[in-house]
């Protein structure tokens, strides 16, 4: 059977920059090259990065984009890499608007343009807005064997392109993709590749990017499947990798055009003389999934990174309270930037505790990371005297948290550090933050993580360290301890929520779940707790809205996946 050698490409692009991600496209397919690759697959949109956003709107932009992929087509030519067919993502427009594309480049020029059939426009997704849908699909034959194309969202759907390249007849798919991270997401993604294989009668090339763009991260994983749904190879998680597969391919001189399935096929015959018999590699690498809580952490450290490192910035600082939230946040810090990078502030107060303090230092001395210690006690009492706070009970202890924060704010003022903030989702969730106080940042490494959830991250990354023989890097007094803002004397989290696993519990329901009053009463929990905690979640979405974004990671993160008003008079369970 005909041979070929085919790389996916799983690059991490930066929104924007085009240029950049051109000489990062060149860099990579030489590499595909000199591993002998005949093919060579990158991600959706990787010339422009992704999500463009409204960006796709600018007509500018799009002619940047489609006036890039023209150009790399020669340069890639010019680079001696003119014989390796080439898909590159990237955004068009035409006379009828944006469109997500991807581009067949070889010998120097684009042989084929394809824009996606399916927008999705769910969740994270407003691809309604963005784009204009394709109607077309373009196979090319190569050494004798026709490949046909998908994008991304078209393998995810039921029908369209993937039954018409079934129907019509190809040796091969390949599938650029931009599929952001989430919790478990692989247990999907490998059956809906196998299924898709299957419905186009050949293998089917997953190539999926890789990188954090602002509140998203996407996790690789790319992903080459048999027609039979075997698995042939598969790409580490959360890191740039080239894949080589070696295919043996029946080649059965597909010939029909026309429509299929709504769309409309067309071929063009770029080379009928198939690849001489050659000894094929070693084989394919199946990287192995990663854990469910070492998956989490990639995202969040790889999330915290690009978002430092693509927006200027090369340190982060924020506070140091000897709690579980800062710890694990100072912990994915030195992880993603170095323990140089990472800048911890001690900002004792009168209500702060001894073994707050020292859990403070000891966070820093098992990180090797910078703290600093600014008490803030006296300027507190300038607020506290001026405007006669003293007593006054939630006032008092918020003008705490807002001292800290403007102190954070200044401090990156004078030293150029991105400020992080701490807070967890649960908190998020029941609007437990102060809004100009601990909320204050550029970016919130754990909004997408549940309490309970941190805890358990805690636990899982000194595991981590302790089977390295490294020093575990949150101390243990900061996963055991009782949580408190330490805003007023004995203050506990639990004087004013509920236990953090009933809690949590519930915000999975309400949140994550969207589920009603009667049906979190039939999962069995107390009246008097869901009408509190629903009354909380409820009130807190103007503080969400101004709160930084930071990593998802849930199926339903607060922001994109989550759209309420804030002016809202509807109360669940209220007219019950």
């Amino acid at each position: 059977m005909p041979q070929l050698r085919v790389a996916l490409a799983q690059v991490n692009s930066t929104v924007g920059d085009v240029s950049g991600n051109a000489r990062l496209t060149v860099a990579w397919v030489r590499k595909a090259r000199e591993a002998g690759a005949h093919v060579v697959v990158f991600p959706e949109m990787s010339l422009t990065g992704y999500p463009v956003e409204d960006l796709s709107l600018r007509e500018t932009f799009a002619q940047a984009s489609r006036q890039a992929v023209d150009a790399l087509a020669r340069e890639l030519a010019e680079a001696g890499c003119g014989d390796v067919l080439a898909y590159v993502g990237y955004l068009d427009q035409d006379e009828v608007g944006p469109r997500d594309a991807a581009a067949a480049l070889y010998g120097g020029e684009v042989v084929a343009r394809q824009y996606k059939h399916h927008l999705p426009n769910y969740g994270v997704f407003d691809e309604h807005r963005w784009f204009k849908a394709g109607q077309t699909l373009d196979v090319v034959r190569l050494h004798g064997l026709d490949i046909g194309m998908v994008i991304c969202e078209d393998i995810w759907q039921e029908g369209g392109p993937v039954s018409a390249l079934g129907e019509a007849g190809v040796d091969l798919v390949v599938s650029p993709n931009a599929s952001p991270y989430e919790r478990s997401k692989d247990d999907i993604r490998l059956p809906l590749v196998a299924r898709r294989a299957a419905e186009a009668k050949a293998p089917l090339v997953y190539t999926n990017l890789v990188g954090g763009q602002d509140d998203l991260v996407f996790d690789g994983d790319s992903i080459l499947v048999g027609a039979d749904g075997i698995l042939l190879g598969r790409a580490p998680q959360f890191t740039e990798h080239l894949l080589v597969v070696d295919l043996d391919l029946p080649g059965g001189g597909h010939a029909a055009e026309g429509e299929f399935h709504g769309l409309r096929v067309r071929r063009r015959v770029l080379g009928t003389e198939p690849v001489p018999a050659y000894e094929p590699g070693p084989e394919a690498p199946i990287s192995e999934p990663l854990s469910d809580e070492a998956e989490v952490w990639n995202a969040l450290v790889i999330g915290l990174r690009d978002y430092v490192q693509k927006n200027g910035f090369s340190s982060v600082i924020f506070g140091f309270s000897g709690g579980i939230d800062s710890a694990v946040t100072a912990a994915l810090a030195v992880d993603a930037l170095g323990p140089e990078n990472v800048h911890g502030v001690s900002m004792p107060s009168k209500y702060s505790s001894e073994h707050s303090r020292s859990d403070a230092a000891e966070l820093a001395r098992r990180l090797g990371c910078h703290l600093r210690v600014e008490p803030v006690a006296d300027m507190v009492d300038v607020y506290v005297k001026q405007l006669n706070l003293a007593g006054t009970g939630l006032a008092e202890e918020n003008i705490q948290a807002r001292t800290r924060g403007m102190l954070l704010m200044a401090l990156s003022n004078l030293e150029g550090h991105l400020v992080l903030a701490t807070g967890n989702k649960t908190e998020l969730a029941v609007g437990y933050s102060t809004i100009y106080g601990d909320a204050v940042g550029g970016f919130a490494p754990i909004k997408d993580v549940f309490k309970t959830h941190v805890w358990a991250l805690a636990r899982w990354r000194n595991a981590e360290a302790e089977k390295r023989d490294e020093t575990p890097p949150i101390p243990e007094n900061s996963i055991t301890k009782p949580p408190s803002a330490e805003l007023r004397p004995g203050q506990l989290d639990t004087d004013s929520l509920p236990d953090y696993l009933l809690l949590d519990d519930i915000l999975d329901d309400y949140v994550e779940g969207d589920r009603g009053y009667e049906d979190l009463i039939a999962a069995g929990f107390d009246a008097e707790t869901i009408d509190r905690v629903i009354r909380m979640v409820d009130r807190a979405e103007y503080k969400r809205r101004q709160y930084p974004i930071g990593t998802k990671i849930t199926f339903k993160a607060f922001g994109r996946d989550r759209r309420l008003p804030i002016t809202n008079a509807w109360r669940e369970g209220a007219q019950r």
